[in-house]
């Protein structure tokens, strides 16, 4: 059981960032990378949908690469259908997403947290029951961005950041002043993915003196740290990765390489 991989799955090429931080903590790890960008956005679908999604994807990786672990690598998918995986995979560690809103709001000195992610996301019940339980600690001012994870998808395509630039500019500025002043937005949460992929232009907009929040080295320290659990870690690598996506296996290869510095065209097509 330890030399077989593990899951990680995203309604696109956006959950490569999780997988970054999974291969930098895990790199004796073999894994198995779905890109579900045929059935994208998740972000702008109803939780039918992405529930459904998510147990067909788990099913195959389960039954044709037999993974030994599971990290949904999408935010929207995890507070859809994380609770539902587990009870219907109980033998499986399922690990999920979730925007850092606790880190966040620890980490603020002005107590106003910028939280921005896919409208599915901050308007989940979920989502909402966890700002509802931190607001005594903070104040979250969360803004849906429509279309960003698309745009920062198509960049990859069309090697244009400009639709990017101008949409985390909209975004940013919908949401009020950033700084260190009494008032302003000192740190800000990324709750997608995709986003990360977004963090050098987000960052040039928000100002060098404001933290951005991601969850990728926090999903690796909890996949670590269940694998050991279960005495589930490979020790013998090196690991591997392997692509599948349910779109164009071009994309998720440009996406691998321009972001993870992959030299491979072995990115598989799965249909389903």
């Amino acid at each position: 059981m330890n030399r077989q991989p593990i899951g990680v799955f995203d309604s696109g090429i956006g959950g490569l960032s999780v997988l970054q931080a999974l291969q930098a903590a895990l790199p004796l790890e073999h894994f198995v990378y779905l890109d579900d960008s045929l059935h994208a956005p998740y972000g702008e679908r109803d939780d039918a949908h992405v529930v459904d999604r998510s147990r067909a994807i788990t099913a195959y990786l389960r039954q044709t690469h037999g993974i030994k672990a599971l990290v949904i690598a999408c935010n929207t998918a995890t507070m859809a259908a994380v609770a539902l995986l587990r009870a219907e995979h109980p033998d499986l560690p399922i690990v999920g997403v979730e925007p850092g809103l606790k880190p966040a709001a620890a980490a603020s000195h002005t107590k106003r947290v910028g939280v921005i992610g896919t409208r599915g996301t901050v308007t989940s019940a979920k989502f909402n029951a966890l700002r509802l339980g931190l607001q005594e600690q903070a104040e979250f001012i969360v803004q849906p961005c429509d279309g960003l994870a698309d745009a920062i998808s198509r960049s990859v395509e069309t090697q244009d950041d400009l639709k990017v630039i101008a949409l985390c500019a909209e975004y940013t500025c919908a949401m009020g002043r950033f700084g260190l002043n009494s008032g302003d937005i000192d740190t800000l949460v990324l709750g997608c993915t995709h986003y990360v992929f977004a963090q050098a232009h987000l960052a040039r907009l928000v100002g060098p003196q404001v933290r951005i929040l991601s969850t990728g080295e926090p999903v690796a320290r909890r996949t670590q740290f269940l694998l050991e659990q279960a005495g589930a870690l490979n020790r013998t690598g090196p690991g591997r990765v392997a692509l599948i996506t349910t779109g164009d296996p071009a994309v998720l290869q440009a996406a691998a390489r321009r972001w993870l510095g992959f030299a491979t065209d072995d990115a598989v097509r799965w249909v389903v």
